[in-house]
């Protein structure tokens, strides 16, 4: 090889009248090229590794990516270990993070609340109990109720006296879509929650529904024109009136449909469900009322996340406030977390509700891993800290997204969908046992794309656990 670089460089080595001096020059000029083909040598051998950790393979499937290319994405990626990004597409962008919001909401109340919910306050005045709402959102919810406060208030011997609290939200959050005012997903927000805040339809029968709470049961009537198409059940927008058309009930059929919310409606069915008079009070708050806890936070994080639950988020902010404040009102909250937090993050935080519905919630990719580093640095366990997330292919709103890999889970994130969004945000474990933090956002695309785009944020995300 050596002799071949050699004759490559000087065909002419041998030829006659070149003299000693010549001869000597060409031996240094050997020696000075050997030197620097090693040096070459050497470069390149340091070279490859950085290329490979400098992720250049997936940038590349970024550009080569037609799914990709037809909208607005952002990523971001952070070597946990090392304390350093690694890949940044967009990373600085402003994005609609629709539920991977629900992240700020975990964080604030990990901040604000501690390690139980407040379920209740209460001030005992003789022989009566004064209660007041902290903004639990797990008060008879047909899935989260504890029964704490329920048995509390049941086995009291006390006269119950409801003090209404005075919330300044409104029911629904600033940026809410008002046609969703029916949906499941979107419940009222309170000071006192109860069932949900909303009724639950059940199939009984060809064509009747029972209503849970059963009070609802009377303000159930049939559509006066039949209508085409599939069974459908409505809400008036003004009034706690729901109507179902004449087409056969689904068998199996479970439907939430949110109720409009007043204190006197908590009262009546409060004293519904307890089977006991209950009376409504106007009473200024003394100092040295008591707390009834009803639950762990961390579990109801985890309530909330796994199926992307708006309702608890929105609720979660309220008790913020109530902790931390006094009052019921989360822009106090939001305006807190942005002053001892988000004001040191690499990009602007604009959060205008606790559960991602507002589409005026605006962050970067870079924010969203920001927060990630803070939710390690509160929760340093990788257990707990992964049990608040969906695990992919296990459990959650990431179930059906990823496979597992050599048998485990690698990602655990938040979701975050609604018409033209999805975003992942999370931790990602790699075959070689590397931690990182990601935020994947997809912004501005027709939403029939949104299963294509979920796909090949799989491909990339498992791509880099099997390689990195």
């Amino acid at each position: 090889m050596l002799s071949f670089s050699f004759l490559v460089f000087y065909p002419n080595f041998g030829m006659k009248g070149k003299g000693v001096l010549s001869l000597f020059c060409m031996f240094e000029s050997m020696k000075n090229l050997l030197r620097t083909i090693l040096q070459l040598w050497f470069m390149l051998i340091s070279v490859l590794p950085a290329k490979a950790q400098g992720f250049e393979d997936v940038y590349k499937m970024f550009q080569e990516s037609k799914v990709l290319n037809d909208h607005f994405y952002g990523f971001s990626l952070y070597d946990i270990s090392t304390n350093t990004y690694v890949m940044n597409i967009n990373s600085d962008k402003h994005f609609t993070p629709a539920s991977n919001t629900k992240m700020y909401t975990s964080y604030a109340a990990l901040e604000l609340l501690g390690d139980s919910i407040p379920g209740l306050e209460y001030i005992e005045r003789g022989d009566s109990l004064l209660i007041w709402g902290t903004g639990d959102p797990t008060f008879l919810h047909n899935r989260l109720d504890t029964r704490v406060v329920y048995n509390f208030l049941k086995n009291t011997d006390k006269r119950i006296f409801v003090v209404p609290g005075t919330m300044k939200n409104k029911p629904f959050a600033h940026g809410w879509a008002m046609e969703d005012f029916e949906a499941y997903y979107q419940p009222e927000i309170s000071t006192f929650p109860i069932y949900g805040n909303v009724v639950t339809f059940r199939q009984k029968g060809d064509n009747y529904l029972t209503t849970s709470p059963i009070c609802f049961q009377s303000a159930l009537a049939f559509l006066s024109e039949p209508k085409s198409g599939d069974f459908e059940l409505t809400r008036s927008f003004h009034a706690n009136t729901f109507w179902m058309s004449k087409k056969p009930i689904p068998r199996g059929y479970v439907n939430e449909v949110p109720f409009i919310y007043s204190d006197s409606l908590f009262t009546q069915l409060l004293a519904d469900s307890l089977k006991k008079n209950v009376t409504l009070l106007s009473y200024k708050k003394p100092h040295n009322t008591k707390i009834l806890y009803s639950g762990s936070t961390r579990n109801l994080i985890r309530e909330m996340m796994l199926p992307s639950d708006n309702f608890i988020a929105e609720q979660f902010l309220m008790m913020c406030s109530w902790k931390q404040f006094g009052q019921f009102d989360t822009y106090l909250v939001r305006d807190w977390m942005k002053n001892n937090f988000y004001k040191f993050f690499s990009d602007e935080v604009a959060i205008f509700d606790g559960s991602g519905l507002s589409s005026y919630n605006k962050v970067t990719p870079r924010d969203n891993v920001d927060l990630l580093i803070l939710l390690k640095n509160k929760v340093p366990s990788e257990r707990e800290r992964f049990h608040l997330f969906a695990a992919g292919g296990v459990d959650g709103t990431l179930k059906r997204t990823y496979d597992k890999d050599l048998g485990e889970p690698f990602v655990f994130a938040k979701t975050g969908t609604i018409t033209s969004v999805y975003n992942q945000s999370g931790y990602l474990v790699t075959r070689k046992g590397n931690r990182l933090a990601f935020s994947f956002m997809n912004n501005n695309y027709i939403d029939d794309k949104a299963s294509a785009i979920r796909k090949e944020m799989a491909k990339i995300i498992t791509y880099i656990r099997q390689t990195y």
